[in-house]
């Protein structure tokens, strides 16, 4: 985990109000995985830090999305090129990707240097909902690192709302009004696959559990301090009990999730 003082470098629109902001972090570039997440903060802005989960590394940067979906969110929409921030990170655990199930799958570049190529051969289907596209882009670098299939499978309620980027072998767009692809939900829409990650709001994973027992999912919750403190985040698990989505998650095995206590939906969007 880092702590790092940083500037935005970059900022750019995706989506009707969805936005991509590039922040310098080098040292939580080099060793994110597709799951994790950051905690920003700034000042002036919010008491608590603002979760997003990482979206793509570019050399020393890496990028988060997001929508103005509260105060925070205007705030950092609203920051200029070379502002500072403040990011902690990477936090929380990770998509597993290696055919151990193992979460300590190496960075890319190392992976390829590791000669962990074992996942060729195999499919992998990243569905997502919305702001739940966040983790996807580095889900399917590290996955083509490992020479697997991707399948892209993206939902949201109308075309205008789809993130604009995508990067599988092949990508399935849906939407609830049917403006574009498959007309329904992008559970409903991804073909089934050796691997199946998903990520948007609770009542999407609960469809996705139902479906794919087996899935990885990352779940949806409030979120104060991201390190495992303010108990927060607590998810009820199925076998009775809590997790802290933001130390043991946010990434879970589908059917291990109590979908039926976790809220379906929250009063304000977040990313993972």
């Amino acid at each position: 985990m880092f702590l790092l003082s940083s500037r935005i470098t970059g900022k750019r629109e995706v989506g009707r109000g969805m936005w991509v902001i590039t922040v310098d972090a080098q040292a939580i570039a080099a060793t994110v995985r597709a799951g994790q997440f950051v905690n920003l903060g700034w000042s002036p802005g919010p008491l608590l830090r603002r979760p997003f989960s990482v979206y793509r590394v570019n050399g020393d940067e890496i990028e988060v999305v997001l929508k103005d979906v509260g105060t925070g969110t205007a705030q950092l929409l609203s920051m200029r090129l070379g502002d500072e921030i403040s990011c902690l990170g990477p936090l929380g655990n990770a998509f597993s990707l290696s055919p151990s199930g193992s979460n300590q799958l190496a960075h890319p570049a190392r992976a390829r240097r590791a000669g962990l190529g074992s996942g060729a051969g195999k499919s992998i289907a990243l569905v997502s909902g919305g702001l739940g596209v966040a983790p996807m882009p580095l889900a399917a670098r590290e996955a083509h690192a490992l020479g697997m299939t991707v399948t892209w499978v993206h939902g949201a309620r109308t075309e205008g709302d789809l993130c604009s980027e995508s990067d599988g072998d092949d990508v399935i767009w849906a939407t609830d009004d049917g403006s574009r692809g498959f007309a329904g939900n992008a559970v409903a829409a991804a073909p089934d696959a050796d691997l199946v990650l998903v990520c948007g709001p609770n009542r999407m994973l609960a469809a996705a559990a139902a479906r794919w027992p087996d899935a990885q999912v990352a779940v949806e919750t409030y979120m104060g301090c991201g390190t495992g403190v303010c108990l927060g985040c607590a998810v009820p698990l199925v076998r009775g009990g809590y997790d802290r989505a933001c130390k043991e998650g946010p990434v879970y095995r589908a059917a291990d999730v109590d979908w039926s206590a976790l809220p379906s939906h929250l009063s304000y969007a977040i990313t993972a």
